[in-house]
């Protein structure tokens, strides 16, 4: 941060008024030289103060909102290199590229057969790339198509002309017009600000990226994306990691400060392995948009995946609220299963119990975010801590006695019996795949 906390006290109105959530001007300026909270907290800031400090205090990459709706997504704002140095941000988002002379509707289709939920988090392809190859006409065809799908459209386009009328088609949707070199910024600056849409820079190399980027900015346009794909592997990797490390440096040069797009589809065509390992290299090593040429689940599985690793923040724990979750049409009689909230327990242990069939109740108690083993070790999963919501939080709507239990704390089954009188614990399997046999057994032999 260039301010610190008594910085940003001099500024404040200093009324300690406490409508910001803190109970006091000091307390607040130092939260946001931490930055754990926003300038706009404060209702009683001046203008002039807010603008100052919003510049003082923003991160050294810009964050960059595209799209509208659903489908609006926020780019950049990163602080840090590494993810365990504090958390990264915001998120790599995936689009798939299309061509005027390709069926587009069949290229959607069957990138759109990707879609589900991971741990509470939706899995698609969220942007789709419109590549223009010399023909205006065809090229704002393309854009019709694939305007109003509920995906962020990027117009890859230098044709000033043929820019303008892709976006006559699709301004209101917010794309990112990626299109501004050395040869043409002028013009696409004054297109992307009539149109009020980001705007993407690309150079020959990394010098001319980074003199481009500054000549907009001495235009006055700062809403950015940088195109750092080279002509190879080597080059894009080498330019997109230099980027980064420039704007997020101890002096770091602002220039570079904003988020990038690496296009795989030009870089490693039609090879589809190739295009895996280098997404997986991207998602890494920094690309805030990676355009393939399609996305199926041989790529989406990996590369979902590991997203939702590397950027879930590590300081935070993956949990799911407490409470009674209701599957297969369950009711106050049907039987009671219980586990830990750490959110990846919770959605394979649920996703199981949804594949069984069988009505029932998935109870999930306070656990820290921690898995079975590691919460029943901690104290955190206990013979006392599972009664005890069971007793407060379910017995007043469940009617059903019948409680299943994790198999790895089976131990837990004699205490939670004696603590919950008229209760009978069954203790599941240790593995949640065994569960939709298991609890087809139990209904079988008419046990639940």
């Amino acid at each position: 941060m260039a301010l610190k906390g008594l910085d940003i006290f001099k500024l404040t109105p200093k009324t300690n008024c406490k409508e910001c959530g803190s109970p006091t001007c000091m307390a607040f300026s130092m939260k946001v030289a931490q930055g754990a909270a926003e300038i706009s907290k404060c209702p009683h800031m001046s203008d002039e103060a807010i603008a100052t400090l919003s510049e003082a205090t923003a991160p050294p990459m810009k964050t960059i909102k595209v799209g509208t709706g659903d489908a609006e997504y926020t780019l950049g704002g990163e602080t840090v290199l590494a993810r365990h140095e504090k958390t990264f941000v915001s998120k790599p988002r995936f689009a798939v590229n299309v061509t005027p002379d390709m069926d587009i509707d069949a290229v959607l289709a069957e990138a759109n057969k990707v879609d589900y939920d991971r741990i509470g988090e939706r899995m698609h392809a969220e942007m789709v790339y419109v590549e223009y190859t010399g023909d205006a006409a065809a090229f704002t065809e393309a854009v019709k198509k694939v305007a109003g799908k509920g995906k962020t459209i990027i117009l890859a386009c230098k044709d000033a002309d043929a820019a303008k009328a892709a976006l006559d088609v699709c301004k209101a949707e917010k794309p990112v017009l990626n299109g501004a070199d050395a040869s043409n910024y002028e013009k696409m600056v004054e297109i992307a600000k009539e149109a009020g849409v980001v705007l993407g820079v690309s150079g020959a190399d990394i010098n001319e990226l980074y003199d481009t980027t500054a000549a907009i900015e001495k235009l006055g346009y700062k809403e950015l994306v940088l195109d750092t794909t080279g002509k190879d592997v080597k080059e894009t990797f080498a330019t997109t990691v230099q980027v980064r490390r420039a704007c997020l440096a101890k002096d770091p040069d602002r220039t570079f400060g904003y988020p990038s797009i690496v296009n795989l589809s030009k870089i490693a065509p039609n090879d589809e392995a190739m295009q895996i390992a280098l997404a997986s290299v991207f998602i890494l090593k920094y690309g805030s948009i990676i355009v393939m040429d399609t996305m199926n689940y041989a790529r989406g599985l990996a590369l979902y995946g590991l997203r939702q690793n590397v950027y879930t923040d590590p300081q935070k724990p993956m949990k799911v609220e407490p409470g009674i979750y209701p599957l297969n049409g369950g009711d106050e009689n049907s039987v009671v299963l219980t586990t830990v909230d750490f959110a990846l327990t919770y959605f394979v242990v649920s996703g199981e119990l949804e594949r069984s069939g069988v009505p029932c109740n998935l109870v999930i108690s306070d656990a820290g975010g921690l898995s079975v083993l590691t919460a029943w070790a901690a104290g955190k999963l206990s013979s006392t801590s599972v009664s005890k919501f069971i007793i407060e939080n379910v017995e007043p709507k469940i009617k059903s006695r019948k409680l299943i239990i994790p198999g790895k704390v089976a131990v837990l089954k004699g205490d939670i019996e004696a603590k919950l009188p008229g209760w009978e614990v069954i203790v599941a399997p240790n593995e949640a795949v065994q569960l939709v046999k298991f609890l087809k057994d139990l209904k079988a032999n008419g046990e639940i």
